[in-house]
């Protein structure tokens, strides 16, 4: 790797771093796991799931033909708040006007009583629409996804001035696990990805309105550091076909003053890594792994190229420290909740992970 192609940077203190109801008796609970028993019988723990040690590589799918492009315009090149969600109650597929009248209103109602401050800047009319993304469905236990759009008016806009979109969000369901998926109760939808994008105050009335009416909990998706190494090793490995451009890294540096470090490989630095060790894990299982499938360890293997690299160069171990966040042209993400992917054509494989990630949060 050309030592010029990587950049350390050090924040000084203060510094910016680049950075509806219903009775008891009508309920049958999800959310019932976090307290009161429920109906089926459910434990206040999480699934017993772990996160898989190896998959398959990315691999470019065009979808422009399964899903409406407009859709797929939204949920390209934008980044989405992430939020697991527990199976909904009585959900149904075929009521999407009516849930979009219904959320309309009650976003209108809750505006009125000034509990949603953030939206203060619009007008009292909303518009929801509600949509099946059909196309994004990989297996067959999956239920399909649903976009959700909040088009309102600025507060002094004329009214024959067009309703833009001020909120978007959907929920997604791609390659979830069977085992778990076959177990629900018919009466219970499982979405468990829920991405947003537009103002906070929005996206509470809209998880307040989906827990009112379909019995359901919402908590926040961290990431977490080895699904963003997942995430490095599976983009790099896209880098044959579509040229990632660059490696861009966040560390955290524990110290008095936090260290921030900014690292950045170039694409055919970070391919040449990624390929050795490929080349040397096939040799070494001697033709029994399964064919294309990236191992946990090749992963690890990779980061620790990566950051033994910049060791010597800098001499500042980056295993001392978090990492925060991965970025290619293929995508970018945060350590939290946070993420962006910028083409189409690896949106299902990406989706696909955080599914798994979502699935791993939900009570057994």
């Amino acid at each position: 790797m050309d030592r010029s192609q990587i950049s350390v940077g050090r924040a000084t203190l203060g510094s910016a771093v680049r950075s509806r109801r219903k009775s008891r008796s009508q309920r049958q609970s999800m959310r019932s796991v976090f307290g009161v028993a429920s109906r089926l019988g459910l434990t206040p723990a999480l699934t017993t799931q772990r996160l898989n040690t190896s998959r398959k590589p990315y691999k470019s799918q065009t979808i422009t033909e399964k899903i409406n492009p407009e859709h797929l315009a939204l949920l390209v090149k934008r980044q989405w708040k992430l939020s697991y969600v527990t199976p909904l109650y009585q959900f149904r597929h075929t009521q999407m006007t009516t849930y979009a009248r219904r959320l309309s209103a009650f976003i209108a109602a809750e505006k009125q009583k000034g509990l949603a401050v953030e939206v203060g800047e619009l007008q009292d009319t909303f518009k929801v629409c509600f949509s099946v993304l059909q196309g994004m469905s990989e297996a067959k236990d999956d239920p399909e996804a649903i976009l959700i759009q909040v088009k309102s008016r600025p507060m002094f806009a004329k009214q024959d001035e067009p309703q833009k979109t001020v909120w978007s969000g959907w929920l997604a369901c791609v390659d979830g696990n069977p085992e778990y998926l076959n177990s629900l109760p018919t009466d219970f939808t499982c979405l468990p990805l829920f991405g947003s994008n537009g103002a906070e105050g929005l996206s509470s009335l809209v998880k307040s309105w989906f827990q009112i009416n379909f019995d359901c909990c919402f908590g926040p998706l961290d990431i977490g550091e080895t699904s963003l190494e997942w995430l490095a090793a599976l983009w790099t490995n896209c880098n044959g076909k579509s040229n990632i451009q660059s490696l861009k890294m966040h560390w955290t540096i524990p110290a008095v003053h936090a260290l921030h470090v900014e690292y950045t490989v170039s694409a055919d630095d970070a391919w040449a890594l990624w390929c050795s060790i490929r080349g040397r894990s096939l040799e070494e299982s001697n033709g029994t792994e399964e064919e294309g499938c990236i191992d946990i360890e090749e992963v690890k293997s990779f980061m620790q190229g990566l950051m033994g690299h910049f060791y010597r160069h800098f001499r500042l171990d980056l295993s001392t420290g978090n990492l925060n966040q991965i970025s290619t042209a293929l995508g970018s993400a945060t350590l939290n909740d946070r993420i962006k992917v910028s083409t189409s054509i690896y949106l299902i494989s990406t989706l696909r992970l955080l599914t798994e990630l979502a699935l791993l949060r939900l009570p057994i």
